[in-house]
């Protein structure tokens, strides 16, 4: 694969990272309206209890249409304690949470006023964590279509998710609830530790 085209979501899940660790260069679609429901704010974790979501509050604008680019975090809230919290209870006991854990706490005291800033931010160290080099870049001007670039927008719609056919890997409470595709990369990478950069590169998914 060679570029693509993908929205910086929060800790992306498995698919993103599938699409992103498969391509030659990557450029963030930054330049569209940001949308509720999505995952641009919003991640899954695998929880005592099931699956978690775990979402950053943003300020919504009483306009209509918001650039994704121009959207910023609600810090009023402790959300990130929360998020830190919930990550220590589920995979505490995970086989690589020790091994990156230095790496991320730092993530969940930064203060940042924009999601975007923010997504990248975690992405970097993510990257960092998996050994991941990567040519980067933002969109300019939205395109609704594009010429060749794999187009792989379409993942940041949380609710309208289509199944991938990912394979499975040991996750802390399989036992209780059985396999979870699709989630956060930090449960990929809380579970698998360095091998986590070979499953993504061995997985495949097509573009819309």
């Amino acid at each position: 694969m060679q570029s693509i085209l993908i929205h910086l979501t929060y800790f992306p899940n498995i698919a993103h990272f599938v699409a992103i660790a498969n391509a030659k260069d990557v450029m963030f679609e930054v330049d569209d309206n940001f949308l509720k429901q999505t995952y641009r704010n919003r991640t899954y974790i695998y929880g005592a209890n099931g699956k978690l979501a775990l979402n950053i509050p943003v300020i919504h604008t009483q306009k209509n249409r918001q650039k994704y680019r121009d959207v910023k975090i609600f810090n009023e809230t402790k959300w990130q304690d929360l998020h830190w919290k919930s990550l220590l209870s589920a995979y505490r006991t995970s086989p690589f949470f020790e091994f990156y854990e230095d790496e991320l706490h730092p993530l969940f005291n930064l203060k940042t006023d924009y999601i975007l800033d923010y997504n990248l931010k975690c992405f970097e160290v993510i990257c960092d964590c998996l050994q991941l080099d990567l040519q980067t870049s933002k969109s300019e001007v939205y395109q609704k279509t594009i010429e060749n670039t794999s187009d792989f927008r379409y993942l940041v719609n949380a609710k309208k998710e289509q199944p991938q056919a990912f394979d499975s890997y040991t996750q802390v409470f399989s036992d209780k609830h059985g396999f979870i595709p699709n989630l956060s990369i930090l449960d990929l990478l809380f579970n698998e530790g360095p091998n986590a950069l070979n499953y993504l590169e061995s997985q495949t998914i097509t573009p819309q």
